[in-house]
């Protein structure tokens, strides 16, 4: 998960000039269906952590990355984080209970679940697929996959399911034959070239493109420095960093807000 390494990178700094208040800026990464390990994310949170604090002027940042829905909700239990960045399930699944508002998207290489797919080798479609074997490991948000990903197209009870842990057991599955068809994201989508046997997989179907993960504020945050983050956003990635930028994976980072998920959080539901 290189483009990981980009957010905690982006956001991960323990050096820079003095801020007031808060002294320490907390900062939550959660990555749900990763295709590679988090040891990835380190060595880009050295290398940009200078310009992050160059850019902001914090006095020190904790990052924490996880990748798990339940572990954001317990360390959410004991920490009051002031930003966080979220992969678009987690984020829809969370964003009432904890109060998240939207500053900022940002689109990494290699992060993955900005499209999903179902690819097969020998269903031609998406009735192909249908009262066969899926294999996914997406399936721990079915409310996330009928109404976001779907578009009403289908369910994951359309099918029977083989759930898997881990993202490339997805695949796996439908090379040795244990599925038909599986249902995987971009960045599962990009491993196939690299995947032995996975030559004769193709998308038989594709959802419409979704938004880039968000870049959230928590209600701890005031107004005024959830306005100072947004405004120095760009600044990240201007002309002196932009090298910096496109080695750790950063696709684009610009400013957002609520309404810009709005129709997301619509189609998930409460």
């Amino acid at each position: 998960m290189r483009g990981l390494g980009l957010l905690l990178s982006l956001l991960g700094l323990t050096r820079g000039t003095s801020w007031a208040q808060p002294e320490v800026v907390s900062i939550i990464v959660v990555k749900e269906h990763g295709v590679s390990a988090a040891s990835y994310a380190q060595p880009y949170v050295d290398k940009f952590a200078d310009r992050a604090a160059q850019v902001n002027g914090w006095p020190q940042v904790k990052g924490s990355y996880l990748t798990k829905r339940s572990e954001a909700e317990a360390f959410l239990q004991t920490n009051k984080p002031q930003y966080g960045i979220f992969s678009l399930p987690a984020f829809l699944a969370l964003r009432q209970k904890h109060q998240l508002h939207v500053v900022g998207q940002v689109s990494a290489a290699l992060v993955g679940g900005q499209q999903y797919f179902l690819i097969s080798s020998t269903a031609a479609d998406l009735k192909g697929c249908k009262g066969k074997t899926l294999a996914t490991d997406h399936a721990d948000d079915p409310r996330f996959v009928d109404r976001v990903v779907a578009g009403g197209q289908f369910t994951l009870k359309d099918f029977q399911l083989v759930t898997t842990q881990r993202p490339l057991q997805t695949i796996r599955k439908v090379v040795v034959g244990e599925a038909v068809c599986a249902l995987v994201d971009d960045a599962q989508l990009a491993e196939l070239a690299h995947i032995e046997g996975a030559g004769a997989l193709h998308p038989v179907w594709k959802s419409a493109p979704l938004a880039p993960m968000p870049l959230v504020a928590f209600p701890q945050t005031s107004e005024a420095e959830r306005k100072r983050f947004q405004d120095n956003l760009v600044k990240l990635c201007d002309d002196d960093a932009k090298s910096i930028c496109e080695e750790v994976g950063i696709q684009s980072l610009r400013t957002a807000g609520d309404k810009d998920y709005a129709p997301l959080a619509s189609a998930y539901g409460n």
